[in-house]
């Protein structure tokens, strides 16, 4: 008798909760917040709440042994080879705010392995899709990095860490001379985004430190299908949990890694 196959989450599910999670969000927008401010970490509104609570339940309610890592609540501990890292919402202070350049971010993980990743731009109604060996997607149509070659010719990303002590004094030194180096820098504020946007040519690379799981987990894998390159700072393979990458569309990386890493 043949192994029964183990249930996995189809991509249609994922679609939906991210979509779900994006309406919640704005039903929210523009509206007046309860604003509530975690030390060294940004702020949370209840949207970010209601988009997460909305995001578990319906994961636990289909697959009830998951375990899950989330920005707002922390973590679910169940079975480790079926892992959901998610950022309900990417960009809170953008949202608070009512500029609109916020996602829902979802990755999803099978034995330790990038599987599939959503990013949902609400605002726009731009769905971002990837799945390991099958290519990266923006609402059905299939995505891949850019052609620039040249890092004079870029139009790169980044953000800041929330922290205002020397390692953000660091950060603008490396900011200061990769807008020297390149055609152009974006601080938009929502590294998943950011992610995307490498992903489909809009940005030529992205670099940021500070980071967490959540803010990265669905980017990677979008931007590795779109024919991207993913590192850390020395140009060697990374992981969700490093805190700090740099994604380009291969081309520049080199010339970006060498502005990056040349100020700790």
């Amino acid at each position: 008798m043949k192994p029964q196959k183990r249930h996995e989450p189809s991509s249609k599910f994922l679609k939906d909760l991210a979509l779900g999670a994006g309406a919640i969000l704005m039903k929210y927008f523009n509206k007046k917040h309860k604003i509530e401010v975690k030390p060294g970490a940004g702020i949370v509104t209840e949207a970010d709440k209601a988009a997460e609570s909305y995001i578990i339940k319906n994961i636990l309610r289909k697959f009830p042994k998951s375990s899950i890592i989330t920005e707002e609540t922390g973590e679910y501990h169940g079975d480790p080879k079926l892992m959901w890292v998610i950022d309900p919402l990417d960009g809170t202070s953008n949202y608070a705010h009512g500029f609109p350049w916020f996602c829902v971010s979802i990755g999803l993980y099978l034995d330790g392995k990038p599987k599939a990743g959503v990013i949902y731009q609400p605002f726009t109604q731009e769905l971002y899709f990837a799945e390991k060996g099958k290519g990266a997607f923006l609402n059905g149509k299939r995505i891949k990095v850019s052609k620039t070659n040249k890092l004079e010719e870029a139009l790169v990303g980044t953000g800041f860490y929330y922290s205002k002590s020397e390692s953000l004094r660091n950060e603008v030194e490396v900011f200061r001379i990769m807008n020297e180096s390149t055609l152009a820098v974006r601080r938009p504020g929502s590294a998943a985004l950011d992610l995307a946007c490498v992903a489909s040519g809009r940005f030529d690379g992205f670099w940021e430190r500070g980071l967490s799981s959540w803010d990265v987990a669905a980017g990677f894998l979008l931007v590795e299908e779109a024919g991207g390159l993913v590192t850390n700072y020395q140009g060697k393979k990374t992981s969700i949990f490093e805190k700090y990458c740099l994604a380009t569309n291969g081309k520049i990386h080199k010339r970006m890694q060498s502005v990056v890493s040349s100020i700790k």
